[in-house]
């Protein structure tokens, strides 16, 4: 009993955080729109995003679980994609290798591009949880007056 609450209750957390980071993409999308931007509205919101999160105006939980989520399933979304591609079984007749080529590099350069970047976010973490860890003592001494 217990258990099936437990998972009703992430089941409905995981719904509210992706319906939230919907909502974000659908407000990129509406701004992209409204103000002619020459930026993709996905960049547009995970700029959004970003702001909203180091700003703490949205803290991390409420958006967590939903995004654990979605990466963790992100096989699902690529999967169209990979369908839609053997419908035009000519295109890759007559471009074959340079699609093939173009589709491997680019794929490449990106999962390398989001390794590095996700290297850095961590390596900064560490060292801001460090800092917060060494000064905190120096803090919490000076507001008890030692």
């Amino acid at each position: 009993m217990n258990d099936s609450i437990l998972s009703l209750k992430r089941l409905f957390q995981v719904l509210l955080q992706v319906s939230l980071l919907c909502l974000i993409a659908l407000s990129a999308q509406w701004l992209v729109e409204l103000f002619s931007l020459p930026i993709p509205s996905s960049v547009v919101g995970l700029g959004g995003l970003l702001c909203l999160l180091a700003l703490n105006w949205l803290p991390e939980r409420f958006v967590a679980v939903g995004a654990a989520w979605l990466l963790g399933e992100l096989l699902l979304f690529f999967i169209p994609p990979v369908i839609a591609s053997l419908h035009y079984a000519p295109l890759f007749e007559q471009y074959g290798v340079s699609l093939m080529l173009t589709l491997v590099l680019g794929s490449t350069s990106v999962l390398l591009i989001t390794g590095f970047v996700i290297d850095r976010v961590f390596r900064f973490e560490r060292r801001h949880n460090r800092a917060k860890r060494v000064f905190a003592p120096i803090e919490h001494s000076k507001v008890a007056g030692h």
